[in-house]
């Protein structure tokens, strides 16, 4: 008997070993899933925290296109390769004209203010791509829009409100040179060549040609009602002019600066004219695109027969336009719908539309 009882106590530790371990294995197989779901949970945390990184400090993959916003003092930075936005930086004050340095690490850009109640308070600035201001240049009231030689030695600036042209000397921030030019004076252009500046008047309906070795205007010619800005081709031969108000296309023949042909743009919905504004050519001088302003469009010329080739619909009044460099992408700063259309030039087709700020005005890559 006594061995009987021995043996049931064995086999009963051993039965109770047995479930132990069951009941073990039971407990870490129902708790397998969630530390499953724990090691989930921090790998995809720590994939967002890289990601977040990587974001963080991650570098624009392609050029560089920089608008200003009228309304709300931003610049909207956009990669160009991947058409996001990359950055927006604050400024204030009224921006418009937009230029970037010949070496494309600066941003110059018109700064006016509407009470202009401070002495010097409208200015073109230079900030670097961070939108860090390093210098405030002197200027006319109301400066639009302006140019910067390759050297970044000289502005040139037209100011709307004083009806006039100013050149600054960059390096001793002093103006140095200002002289009447037409009635609201707003666009401003340089040849690639650097010899010609053209200032666009918008009541006088006329172009000033300053002489950039002079430093003076040397010759004045009309052109289309409302002239709003003017662009070289690469070789500086020739120029053209849009005319808001009179729905034209100036061409112009530098050697003399006169006008050789006048490009009339059709009429949009009940007969209400396109009002082109901006406008930019191709490196190749084969394609001229103008920004419709109202047309809500963009016009694209052949270069060589001077003829109108397409319209391709954009966002609402684009006025800002301007190439990648090389001139496969098209940008229209709209102004009214508040973003960025971006144009394929082999397809004239839209591939995509960027939000910016509030009154997209102007735009440099």
């Amino acid at each position: 008997m006594k061995r009987i009882f021995t043996q049931r106590r064995k086999d009963a530790k051993k039965n109770a070993k047995a479930d132990s371990k069951k009941d073990l294995h039971f407990f870490a197989s129902s708790f397998a899933p969630l530390r499953l779901c724990v090691k989930l949970r921090l790998c995809v945390k720590c994939l967002l925290l890289l990601f977040a990184l990587g974001a963080c400090t991650s570098k624009p993959s392609g050029p560089l296109a920089f608008v200003t916003n009228e309304r709300d003092g931003t610049i909207t930075v956009i990669d160009t390769k991947t058409d996001q936005v990359y950055s927006t930086i604050k400024v204030g004050g009224r921006l418009r004209g937009i230029r970037l340095s010949p070496d494309k690490k600066r941003i110059w850009v018109a700064i006016s203010y509407p009470t202009n109640q401070t002495e010097n308070e409208d200015t073109i600035a230079e900030l670097d791509l961070n939108g860090n201001i390093i210098t405030k240049y002197a200027s006319g009231t109301d400066p639009e829009n302006f140019v910067i030689d390759d050297n970044a030695t000289r502005l040139y600036i037209a100011n709307e409100d004083a009806g006039t042209a100013s050149i600054t000397d960059v390096k001793a921030n002093r103006v140095i040179n200002t002289m009447p030019v037409g009635l609201e004076p707003e666009g401003a252009a340089i040849s690639p060549d650097g010899r010609w500046v053209y200032i666009t008047s918008e009541t006088s309906s006329s172009v000033s040609v300053i002489d950039t070795q002079s430093g003076q205007v040397v010759k004045q010619f009309l052109v289309g009602a409302r002239p709003r800005e003017a662009a070289f081709t690469a070789d500086s031969a020739r120029a053209y002019v849009t005319a808001e108000n009179g729905n034209v296309v100036s061409v112009v023949d530098t050697r003399d600066h006169s006008v050789i042909k006048t490009i009339e743009l059709p009429r949009g919905e009940a007969s209400s004219q396109l009002k082109p504004k901006g406008v930019v050519v191709s490196p190749d001088g084969k394609r001229v695109y103008v920004a419709t302003g109202r047309g809500n469009s963009v016009a694209v010329i052949d270069g060589e027969q001077l003829t109108l080739l397409t319209l391709i619909p954009v966002g609402q009044r684009p006025w800002g336009i301007a190439l990648t460099p090389d001139g496969r992408k098209l940008y229209t700063a709209n102004g009214v719908s508040n973003d960025v259309t971006v144009i394929d030039t082999t397809t004239n087709k839209v591939v995509a539309t960027v939000k910016a700020g509030d009154g997209p005005w102007g735009i440099a890559i």
